[in-house]
């Protein structure tokens, strides 16, 4: 098969719906020539179920991010349908109410380290359990909301994407000296299920909507996924520790 990721395996986490940047990720890739093995975690049923959806059914295994079994056996499971893996997209993230919509100055420490364990963490977490399976030329991908501002509602769950950038760049020193790389892809807003759970979301589509210089759709979510395969794909082969926006040029303008 033909395509940018032509016999690459890939590792992607983080499809709830078909709507989610995951699985355009996850279409894409596989159009692209890749194979493709999905994560799920709560609802696995239905991840399956979305999964028959890909042009390629892809096989779909459990993954609790924060627990520590399931990342000490994701290797196993992975080995299960391909026999080594060239590239993982994380595209997990997850705050509790409390932590999203204005309560910055009122959330619990409790609430406020679940959301850095499963947005943070779990990025460093999920490259080393797959590492076993990954050798040079292989790539982390993950995706951010340009963390170097504070916006509106996104509260703690900006300071834990400032924590994933912070921790991309420290993946990518620390794993250079094995030829794999780490790189973000800071998309724009869109309407996706974890958009949808932050009160007030809607401020940050007006903005995007208006300012950006090339426009932004709010319900296309293949411009993000293309840049997670460019990331993925051997065309990027000496960048590391990058953040590439994908966001209409909004990131680049004065406020």
């Amino acid at each position: 098969m033909s395509g940018l990721l032509a016999g690459k395996r890939l590792l992607v986490t983080g499809v709830i719906t078909d709507a989610s940047i995951a699985f355009s990720v996850a279409k894409l890739a596989q159009e692209n020539g890749a194979q493709v093995v999905l994560t799920g975690y709560g609802r696995l049923s239905l991840v399956e179920r979305i999964a028959k959806r890909l042009p390629e059914p892809a096989p779909v295994i459990e993954l609790d991010v924060t627990n520590a079994e399931h990342l000490a056996g994701l290797a196993d499971k992975v080995r299960e349908h391909v026999d080594g893996l060239d590239g993982v997209v994380h595209s997990i993230g997850f705050a509790p109410q409390s932590c999203l919509g204005g309560g910055f100055l009122d959330a619990p420490w409790e609430d406020v380290a679940t959301a850095i364990h499963v947005s943070t963490y779990s990025y460093k977490s999920l490259a080393m359990a797959a590492l076993p399976l990954m050798s040079a030329g292989g790539a982390v991908v993950g995706l951010t909301f340009d963390a170097t501002k504070a916006w509106p509602v996104y509260d703690w769950m900006g300071v834990a994407k400032a924590g994933l950038e912070s921790a991309s760049r420290y993946l990518a020193l620390h794993l250079g000296k094995r030829g794999i790389r780490s790189n973000l892809v800071a998309a724009g807003p869109l309407r996706t299920i974890a958009a949808k759970s932050i009160p007030g979301f809607e401020q940050f589509e007006e903005a995007w909507a208006e300012r950006a210089p090339l426009g932004w759709n709010l319900t296309d979510q293949e411009p993000a996924a293309r840049a997670c395969l460019a990331l993925l794909s051997d065309w990027f082969p000496a960048t590391t520790g990058e953040i590439v926006h994908v966001d209409g040029g909004y990131h680049a303008l004065g406020a």
